[in-house]
């Protein structure tokens, strides 16, 4: 009986021995995707955010992931520890956030002009539309969607659900109940809608920054324009969708 009991907690000694090895490995060699995950996000980041703020969020997040992840739940850790560290730099620019009354201002014009063409064409402006609409140059347009980016970006985030088919869209799904997984399936379906309907190269450059998970510089080698031009675009496309689900500003 003394023998079994010290094979058991000889048993239980290892075990925890093997886990805090196991959540070692995955911490050092997932560090790496902190950082890759902080340079995307930095793209919103206008405001007083500091770059080691954000690498120090997301590596709290990661080791949250290590400690809380269920090797019998049939998911990759990388993909795990990548919604849990995503969520937890997307909560350190939220607290970070700042978008100049200015900035504010202009884009709530913006906002208005997509709506008042919406109704009277019954279809979403194009970008040189808007900016017709909005009376400023084009270039003022891309300038102002590109310096609000963080706002658009924050309030997408608040769409609460497990990964999707823009799973860096949305922040880990931290086990909820009934009432709110299906509040969550409904916001997924209305994300996948809203997706569906922007124009093809809205869609592309959504789908290649987010699902693929490509930065702006290979998005920009893909669709063989500058960097800046990709900005824009992404900007632009962030607003769009941000738009037709109704939770711009």
């Amino acid at each position: 009986m003394q023998a079994a009991a010290i094979q058991a907690r000889n048993n239980h000694v290892y075990a925890r021995q093997s886990r805090a090895s196991s959540e070692e490995t995955w911490i050092l060699s997932h560090l790496p995707l902190v950082k890759h995950i902080v340079q995307k996000v930095m793209v919103y980041a206008k405001g007083k955010v500091d770059y080691e703020d954000l690498i120090s969020a997301g590596t709290v997040g990661l080791v949250k992931a290590a400690r809380s992840f269920d090797v019998n739940r049939g998911v990759e850790f990388k993909t795990y520890a990548y919604i849990r560290i995503r969520g937890a730099v997307i909560d350190e620019l939220r607290h970070g956030s700042f978008v100049p009354s200015t900035v504010r201002r202009i884009i709530r014009r913006i906002e208005e002009a997509y709506r008042r063409v919406m109704a009277q064409t019954g279809r979403p402006p194009g970008d040189e539309e808007l900016a017709q609409a909005v009376h400023v140059p084009l270039e003022k347009l891309y300038k102002t969607l590109e310096e609000g980016r963080q706002q658009h970006f924050l309030s997408i985030h608040g769409l609460r659900e497990e990964p999707s088919v823009l799973r860096s869209l949305v922040p880990p799904d931290d086990g909820p109940g009934p009432d709110e997984q299906a509040e969550r399936r409904e916001m997924l379906q209305a994300l996948t809608a809203a997706l569906l309907e922007l124009p093809k190269r809205d869609r592309q450059m959504l789908l290649l920054y987010y699902e693929r998970d490509l930065t702006m510089k290979e998005i920009a080698q893909v669709l063989d324009v500058t960097e800046s031009r990709v900005s824009q675009l992404h900007a632009s496309a962030l607003f769009k969708l941000s738009m037709k689900l109704g939770r711009s500003g």
